[in-house]
């Protein structure tokens, strides 16, 4: 009796892989055929790999998430008991955790892994690929000290277990954890140590590579966040080149490139996602450093690419990758005054946050301070004033509340509102700013200049402005320097020393019209007008004049357009889901600029 019903349970388990595999599959038969093979009560390692099978079908094809978890709790359970049954035991565990988190019901995933974790010690592959889904959970939770802990075990099982490349891997994902926790002065020496491994690396040269772009696009990351823009240049030029050499046609896949060595079987990201993150930090880079129309040219690639890709999968990453794109090249716009591409960017990245609720719950904040630049760019200061504040009520990062802060403070400055400004400017004093970065720390002395120079206090201003530029001049950041300049300009001019004045506007416009900066351009073609004028050269004061008509004209077609867009609606949102607007096609990067 026995061998007649192995026969059936085996007859119809090849039935099935047939109706899988089928051209076209036929999902429903091959479902059938697996839940039949229970009726011949088969062996626990049949009955456990048929329900993991089963569990991966339903996942896969169907939308019977609940009969899916039914049957991987159950592989999971009965392969707890069944000896050299690795693959099928942690495959159950590693997808019935990643179920259970998608569902919201995280303490179980981390309670399932913890458990696999202590039965996989030795198996390296799996105990390793368990340690990384961990981490990567108490890290999505904001618990970066837990993820922290678990990639430091992770890498020191590695090299126990010989597995070098893991172990880079491991030590890489804690720089980055370091990076994302803002702990510069311990992610240093950490990133240092890791791309000396990386750099006398001996073993396979495509692993070489690999690791090295991620080394690479860790310390761009660190020093572009640090505002540091100038110093990273030479690392983002080879990061570009090991890019390239990545994407050659020549290169093996992301399979041939992990190697032999079972335990050093992972990638941190797929080839064509890797792609997409250069083009993300360069895109970083070119906006901290003042090079708007770079920054959209690499965004126009990005976007194109993703897009590309997600017609393949549609991997939640590349969401992530997207909306941080269209973050940079919002502010790229209102930096060259096309506030209405801004405004239809911003609904972009409100559209797929309002798609997916764990990126508003993680970019929230930044669409306000998005909204809160743009209603400044539109001079409706009472809505930039809700935007920055609710930003500031919904982020504890430094980085971005003391940008909101900065911007707040210019709000005030030109609503004449003293009263407000006063404890503010405490919270933005370059010497105790709680950013480390070089470049809002010059910010925050080009804020101070700008209140000195609305009090008339011009000797105090111009020695706030210099320490601008001496920062700004330090880090090749243009766009400070030319707001500098030119805000420089406006106060030799008001002390009546004309020839400062223009040794000064003359640079700051040159410098503008290079990034562009359609605002400083506006700004110093006024100076030059009046300049010219004092000096009696009508030719140039007619020429300056004329500009200034341009730039004002452009910006006030522009300013109607942005009014009439359904999107302008978006800057009354502080509370509460984000508003439905009229399904208006939006406009393109590429197109939006015309």
């Amino acid at each position: 009796m026995a061998s007649s019903q192995d026969a059936w349970y085996l007859s119809l388990l090849g039935l099935a892989e047939n109706f899988r595999t089928s051209n076209p599959p036929s999902i429903k038969s091959c479902i059938q055929c697996l839940q039949a093979v229970f009726n011949f009560k088969p062996p626990p390692r049949v009955e456990a790999r048929t329900h993991l099978q089963l569990g991966n079908i339903l996942l896969t094809h169907t939308k019977n998430i609940d009969l899916a978890r039914t049957h991987l709790e159950r592989a999971w359970q009965l392969s707890q008991t069944i000896n050299q049954f690795d693959d099928v035991k942690f495959e159950a565990a590693s997808i019935l955790a990643e179920l259970y988190e998608q569902q919201q019901q995280s303490s179980l995933s981390q309670s399932i892994l913890r458990k696999a974790i202590e039965l996989s010690q030795h198996n390296v592959y799996w105990h390793c690929r368990l340690i990384f889904q961990l981490a990567q959970i108490h890290a999505s939770e904001k618990d970066l000290n837990a993820a922290g802990g678990l990639l430091a075990v992770g890498a020191d099982y590695s090299q126990i277990s010989n597995a070098n490349y893991t172990k880079v891997l491991f030590l890489l994902s804690r720089c980055m954890l370091l990076l994302i926790d803002k702990k510069f002065a311990e992610a240093a020496p950490l990133l240092f140590s890791t791309g000396q491994q990386v750099e006398n690396w001996q073993g396979n040269p495509h692993q070489k590579e690999y690791l090295k772009v991620y080394f690479l696009v860790l310390q761009v990351c660190h020093n572009v966040m640090s505002g540091q823009v100038k110093s990273v240049k030479p690392c983002l030029k080879q990061l570009q080149q090991s890019i390239q050499t990545i994407m050659a046609p020549a290169w093996p896949s992301d399979e041939i490139v992990t190697g032999p060595h079972i335990g050093d079987m992972f990638i941190w990201m797929p080839k064509e996602h890797l792609f997409v993150l250069v083009y993300l930090v360069t895109v970083m880079h070119s906006m901290q450093s003042g090079y708007m129309d770079k920054a959209q040219k690499y965004t126009d690639k990005a976007l194109a690419q993703i897009e590309n890709l997600k017609l393949v999968e549609n991997k939640p990453i590349l969401s992530v990758f997207q909306l941080m794109l269209l973050e940079h090249i919002v502010m790229c716009r209102l930096v060259m005054g096309n506030k209405s591409a801004a405004l239809s960017e911003i609904s972009q990245a409100c559209q797929l946050c309002r798609q997916q609720p764990k990126l508003l719950q993680s970019h929230r904040a930044q669409l306000h301070v998005l909204l809160g630049l743009y209603a400044m760019s539109m001079n409706c200061m009472q809505e930039a004033e809700a935007q920055l504040l609710s930003a500031l009520n919904k982020s504890q990062e430094n980085e971005l509340v003391t940008f909101a802060n900065l911007n707040l403070a210019i709000v005030y400055l030109r609503t004449r509102r003293d009263n407000h400004l006063g404890p503010l400017l405490e919270r933005i004093k370059p010497e105790t700013l709680p950013s480390l970065s070089h470049s809002l720390r010059a910010a925050a002395y080009y804020v101070q200049g700008l209140q000195a120079f609305f009090g008339a206090r011009y000797n105090e201003a111009k020695r706030h402005l210099r320490e601008t530029l001496k920062m700004a001049n330090a880090e090749d950041l243009n766009r400070l320097t030319s707001c500098s300049l030119v805000l420089l300009g406006h106060i030799f001019l008001s002390l009546g020393n004309n020839k400062e004045s223009m040794n000064m506007v003359t640079p700051a416009m040159q410098l503008a019209s290079k990034i562009p900066d359609v605002h400083v351009q506006l700004w110093a073609t006024a100076i030059l007008k009046d300049l010219n004028r004092i000096c009696n050269d009508r030719v140039r004061e007619n020429e300056a004049y004329q500009m200034h008509c341009t730039f004002s004209q452009t910006l006030l077609k522009d300013h109607f357009q942005s009014t009439q867009m359904s999107e302008h609606s978006l800057i009354q949102w502080t509370e509460g889901p984000i508003p439905m607007l009229p399904n208006n096609s939006p406009a393109s990067t590429s197109q939006a600029i015309l």
